[in-house]
């Protein structure tokens, strides 16, 4: 007999309404159920069903990608990190798969600079998402698109039976022997009852964005020279003629040289607070918000050299959230571990990229000493198993982080790590019969190394 229903809160509820009681169709059972389709998920269902567990994806949109597609992020970043003064690629296994298939669709961009310390690499969206489905199909999970998850029936107060959804053709459930959270938010994590965390130690969270390309742009003319536009905009301020919702932009050329990725905007609620991306209405205004926001900076860009005849091409489908839920797991990873190049005996890979915290009115990075550093820290596997839950794990940027640490490891690479380990670990559990902090994290090592994968050791 299932437990309790578990939903999402309805925010600023003011009365209530009873519902009818009614019984929901169960669309399917499933050894493993991954909630959000973005790196993390990518990652845990396919190396969950290269297993050969029966495994099921669940994602809201209609494509894979999560912030990368759906909020037009369009590089990767923390793929690499800078060793001793050398930048190389530190992530591999599942990644290298999926770069492998972008770049066969000639969607990769080769790897460019960040401030000299480090490398991103810019990919095209839509490469992105044929890239996603047919590692996911090849692997032979199982894909159910434009499904909101809205709770969880409990088995027990420590064990998740199946997962609610709604659908077009309804609401139902998924059952499953185990969860994996990569929902970004924490969403089923919390509806399981697992201890989480919002925002720094006065709650403040980290400023989303909403991020648009641009097209048109003579790249001859735009250069590299992207210093250039930062005292562009000190000029135009002080002239009185804009005001930017912060310092420092983030523009810089995509796959085709003649479309830029422009990440400029700040998104505040009304007290000046960033969003609370799990806020409804909150999430709604940011919309309004950021695609004003856009509609001055895409003005002011025009004046930048190069960008005369520029004009948008797309802007993100939803707001770009960074942070919202965190969940409080069985280690919580700290800005001390990712300043300090923290080892762990139970690492399942690494992070390279420095802390970015997007603060109000600007961004700041703080990156471990370089060159004389590493420049990576290990991601412990105890990070990924909620406290309290027996059948589930959190992947990505809802794992379990401070806020600092969090800055850090939410970017695609980590979220590759974490994914990655979550699904192989969901694997060993289910050939022992463990539960998630049971799993023995030598024999995840070793399925991880042998599917690819670097833990940083070496």
């Amino acid at each position: 007999m299932l437990g309790d229903v578990t939903s999402a809160p309805i925010p600023h509820r003011h009365d209530l309404l009873d519902e009818p009681a009614r019984r929901t169709p169960v669309l399917g059972d499933y050894e493993v159920v991954v909630l959000g389709g973005g790196p993390a998920g990518i990652a845990a269902a396919g190396a969950a069903a290269r297993a050969g567990r029966s495994t099921l994806l669940v994602e809201r949109y209609g494509f894979l990608g999560g912030m990368g597609t759906a909020a037009d992020v369009t590089n990767f970043c923390g793929l690499h990190a800078n060793v001793h003064g050398t930048i190389r690629q530190v992530v591999h296994g599942v990644a290298d798969e999926l770069l492998a298939r972008i770049d066969r669709l000639g969607g990769l961009n080769t790897p460019h600079t960040v401030f000299g310390k480090t490398w991103a690499q810019a990919y095209d969206t839509s490469a992105y998402k044929i890239a996603a489905d047919d590692l996911l199909v090849a692997a032979g999970a199982h894909l159910l698109f434009h499904a909101l998850a809205v709770g969880t029936l409990m088995a027990s107060p420590t064990r998740i039976a199946a997962l609610l959804i709604e659908t077009k053709s309804g609401r139902c459930a998924v059952r499953a022997r185990c969860f994996i959270d990569a929902s970004g938010d924490g969403d089923l994590a919390a509806w399981a009852g697992a201890p989480f965390e919002k925002g720094d130690a006065a709650g403040h969270l980290l400023y989303p964005s909403t991020i648009f390309r641009l097209s048109g742009v003579d790249p001859d003319r735009a250069g590299s020279d992207w210093s250039l536009i930062p005292r562009l905009m000190q000029q135009a301020e002080a002239e009185g003629r804009y005001r930017f919702p912060r310092k420092t932009p983030i523009v810089r050329p995509q796959k085709h040289a003649t479309e830029w990725r422009v990440n400029l905007t700040q998104l505040a609620n009304a007290a000046g607070d960033a969003i609370d991306g799990t806020d409804a209405r909150q999430l709604s205004e940011a919309e309004l918000l950021g695609r004003r926001q856009i509609a001055e900076v895409a003005g002011f860009l025009k004046e930048v050299p190069g960008f005369e005849d520029s004009y948008i091409v797309d802007i993100a489908p939803q707001v770009g959230i960074r942070e919202t839920r965190r969940v409080r797991g069985l280690y919580q990873l700290t800005e001390g571990d990712v300043l300090g190049c923290a080892s762990f005996d139970d690492t399942i890979g690494v992070n390279g990229w420095p802390l970015e915290l997007h603060l109000k009115g600007d961004v700041e990075f703080r990156w471990p000493p370089i060159p004389q550093s590493r420049g990576f820290n290990h991601l412990p596997y105890r990070m990924t198993v909620p406290q309290g839950l027996d059948n589930l794990w959190v992947a990505g940027r809802c794992a379990s982080m401070t806020h600092e640490a969090q800055s850090a490891a939410r970017v695609s690479g980590a979220c590759f790590v974490m994914g990655q380990a979550a699904g192989s670990a969901a694997a060993l559990a289910l050939a022992g019969g463990v539960t998630a902090a049971a799993v023995d994290p030598a024999a995840l090592q070793r399925r991880l190394e042998s599917d690819g994968a670097w833990l940083g050791i070496d």
